[in-house]
């Protein structure tokens, strides 16, 4: 299925503010034209989706979500009562330009009537619903369950990447779990912004580790599984002072890719899940195991190697084929790094063995 693009879901969100009001226009004013609806809806839902998603102001956003739920809630119903007052003042003033809507003096003719509110709310908080359990889910998971696409098991090619905490036991030793928690938290937040640049999902947090899958063909095109993981260590470097502050260190972290064929299925009852069956998903778990002991920070199999073409900004290391506790087969491994300032000028060459 093709990737849908940011501003494609832009256009769809709006698209539904827009027939949401042709709608209430069709029922509530009958006989008047359905554009006066949709742009109504339009200027006066889209704001509030923008600022739910934090696209609008983010910094007030990310103060009032601080707060107690209640409180939240609160603020949050007085930002969606200014933001559609907003919206509907200007789309008032839109549709008098052009001469849909009669000239009534302009104090009473910006002043939104309560029903117009009421209805605008239920339909963005229907909306803002949506995108929430979209979020809880991941944006892949909710699409295939709302389409039951994996309802029976289906045999597809992905890329997983983990991403582990080194030394995650002895900040817990040293600061208590609960500290260890928030640590964690915070480290996971930050993988979020790379991880849906990069188009991937965060498929669970095991542990101190996160497991972030691709459609092969989506992972590997303009190289993004290995541009998410230095994209999450370049973010963490360029905010170490912030992690020393809040939390005493920087975090190190372990990575490995690899890809191949797995079995997709949804299962459970009272709990579904879509989860991911084969040797591929455990490979990609021991070769993470195989950073520490091979003092490495990211690792790749040559086998997804083989099959991506590398920015030029990262340089390669084949360190040979290594055994894999629960494999059969030896596999194919090699270091990834990003490449040292001086060495940008000089041209690198991607050495990969032929298979």
């Amino acid at each position: 299925m093709r990737d849908i693009s940011p501003t494609e879901n832009w256009l769809l969100i709006t698209l539904g503010m827009a027939l949401s009001g042709i709608l209430y226009g069709m029922v509530a004013y009958p006989g008047e034209p359905v554009i006066i609806g949709a742009v109504f809806a339009a200027f006066m839902g889209v704001p509030m989706i923008a600022f739910e998603r934090r696209i609008l102001l983010r910094p007030l956003y990310r103060r009032i979500e601080r707060l107690p739920t209640f409180a939240f809630i609160v603020a949050a119903l007085v930002i969606y009562e200014i933001l559609m007052s907003i919206g509907y003042a200007l789309a008032t003033l839109l549709m008098r330009a052009l001469g849909f809507i009669p000239l009534r003096p302009l104090a009473e003719a910006l002043v939104m009537p309560f029903n117009v509110f009421v209805y605008a709310l239920a339909v963005c908080a229907l909306i803002v619903f949506i995108l929430r359990v979209r979020d809880l889910l991941g944006r892949d998971v909710f699409t295939s369950m709302l389409i039951s696409r994996y309802r029976r098991p289906v045999r597809e090619e992905r890329v997983f990447l983990f991403i582990d905490l080194a030394d995650s036991t002895s900040f817990a030793e040293k600061h208590g779990d609960l500290r260890a928690q928030q640590f964690l938290k915070a480290l996971f937040a930050a993988f979020a912004e790379p991880v849906r640049r990069h188009k991937g999902a965060i498929d669970d947090y095991v542990g101190d580790a996160a497991i972030v899958t691709w459609p092969l063909a989506r992972g590997v095109k303009f190289a993004r599984c290995v541009r998410c993981i230095f994209d999450i260590l370049d973010d963490i470097e360029a905010n170490a002072d912030t992690w020393r502050k809040n939390f005493g260190q920087v975090p190190r972290l372990r990575a490995a890719l690899h890809g191949g064929f797995i079995i997709t299925a949804e299962i459970g009852v009272d709990h579904h899940k879509i989860a991911y069956f084969g040797d591929t998903v455990n490979t990609t778990a021991r070769l993470e195991t195989l950073c520490k002991a091979l003092n490495r920070s990211v690792l790749i199999s040559t086998e997804l190697a083989q099959r991506i073409k590398l920015p030029d900004t990262i340089a390669v290391e084949d360190l040979g084929t290594h055994a894999v506790r629960g494999r059969g087969q030896t596999l194919g491994v090699m270091a990834l790094a990003e490449q040292a300032k001086a060495e940008l000028l000089a041209p690198f060459e991607l050495r990969i063995p032929a298979e």
